[in-house]
């Protein structure tokens, strides 16, 4: 494999310095910087030899309290989820309008025909990971006019007069969205519900993965390759891509900043070549996840054979050496080459098997058929010669989660969350 992917043997100090498990005073400085950031109070990181590291109070909280508030490091919606889901590609959260995700539905409905895609609903999530002390979990509730099993379809044109603004739901202005910003480098694949988070997407990973006509013809090709292997096998490389992504950013952040310091005492010299303690700066939010090689991680599958166990786990290293080139192919940076080995690659895999979580957030939807449910005489009949017939059209699972899958700086840490 090695004689495959040679970055390998060219880059081996610079891997194995990305690799080698941060110390107890820099896992204690990060987090300190990090809480300290945040505003956060009353908590700390420490590192137990038998545990690893985990999260700890030095003081009392009330219940309901909001102990940590964590933004999350990386996080992707599932692809076919956004079939479903019209949400902001930074945060997550629904966008537009109850009208425009309700159309929106139906027609990608009206073209899958007969095809449907089930969703689990899980409990409701901000896209921020949030925690309080009481660490309650909330019933989720179900319209129980959205019972029907057979879907109903509209008469011609709603569903257009839904998704331009024309037809307005009655009620639906309590339920108001943030508007739909499109992606800056023109993708027609990301939109946001703010420009901040737009710029913030941008900066972090999205400038070196839009598929946009402003991008390089040939960087775009190999784009859409990486993303359609990913969307056909398993789209934890999207996330992989945006951890490289965003390393790869900061260290170009970090070395513009070096630079400037250089040049004001006049010691600047330009190389092309790997700086690696700017590198293994930029990688640091990463170093910090507890790693494996995915294919030494992964689960065996129920329907694979222990005796078939090493011919399974070099199929899922083939894997991602496919995704890798088709990644290097339209991202890579000779700078930042030792990200672009297939340890590396596997590594920040295996950190999102081992360390990931779901997103889940709720559709507001749900929410705004609730409210009709609950109105009263003559109000709800009202609204209902509206409303009924386009639930009637979605059918029982007339609210579909955004779900996707993320990795948060502090997370995994909060098992055990522990009084010290």
């Amino acid at each position: 494999m090695d004689s495959i992917c040679p970055i390998g043997l060219q880059c081996a100090t610079e891997i194995s310095a990305l690799l080698s498990p941060p110390s107890p005073l820099q896992v204690q400085k990060y987090y300190h910087d990090l809480l300290t950031a945040r505003g956060c109070s009353g908590i700390k990181v420490k590192q137990d030899g038998n545990f690893g590291k985990g999260l700890y109070a030095d003081m009392d909280f009330k219940e309901g309290e909001l102990v940590l508030k964590d933004p999350m490091l990386v996080g992707a919606q599932h692809p076919l989820n956004k079939i479903d889901c019209l949400v902001c590609s930074f945060c997550f959260c629904f966008i537009g309008s109850i009208e425009l995700q309700i159309g929106r539905r139906l027609y990608m409905q009206q073209l899958r025909a007969n095809e449907s895609h089930g969703c689990e609903v899980g409990s409701s999530s901000k896209h921020c990971h949030e925690m309080d002390s009481s660490d309650e979990e909330e019933s989720t509730q179900q319209c129980t006019s959205g019972s029907s099993k057979t879907k109903v379809p509209l008469p011609e044109g709603i569903v257009e007069s839904l998704m331009n603004g024309q037809l307005v739901l009655p009620f639906s202005e309590k339920f108001s969205l943030p508007p739909a910003v499109p992606c800056p480098g023109g993708c027609g694949e990301a939109y946001y519900c703010s420009m901040s988070c737009a710029e913030a997407d941008w900066g972090s990973s999205h400038s070196l993965l839009c598929t946009g006509e402003s991008s390089d013809s040939a960087r775009r090709e190999a784009l859409l390759k990486f993303i359609k292997h990913a969307n056909e096998t398993n789209d934890i490389f999207l996330l992989a891509a945006k951890a490289i992504s965003s390393t790869m950013l900061m260290y170009r952040k970090l070395k513009a900043v070096s630079l400037e310091e250089q040049m004001k005492h006049n010691t600047s010299c330009v190389s092309n070549h790997c700086n690696l303690s700017i590198l293994l700066e930029a990688w640091k939010p990463i170093s910090m996840g507890h790693k494996r090689r995915w294919w030494d991680c992964i689960a065996l599958p129920d329907d694979v054979d222990s005796s078939d166990e090493a011919s399974f786990r070099l199929q899922i290293k083939m894997l991602a050496f496919e995704s890798l080139q088709l990644l290097k192919t339209a991202i890579f940076d000779k700078e930042c080459e030792p990200l672009f080995s297939l340890e590396i690659y596997g590594n920040i895999i295996g950190m999102f098997e081992l360390n990931n979580l779901d997103l889940v957030v709720a559709s507001p939807v749900e929410d705004y058929f609730l409210y009709i449910d609950d109105l009263t005489y003559p109000n709800k009949e009202e609204a209902e010669k509206i409303t009924q017939p386009v639930l009637d059209a979605l059918g029982e699972e007339y609210s579909i989660y955004c779900e996707g899958t993320t990795y948060f700086s502090f997370a995994k840490l909060l098992e055990p969350f522990l009084l010290s």
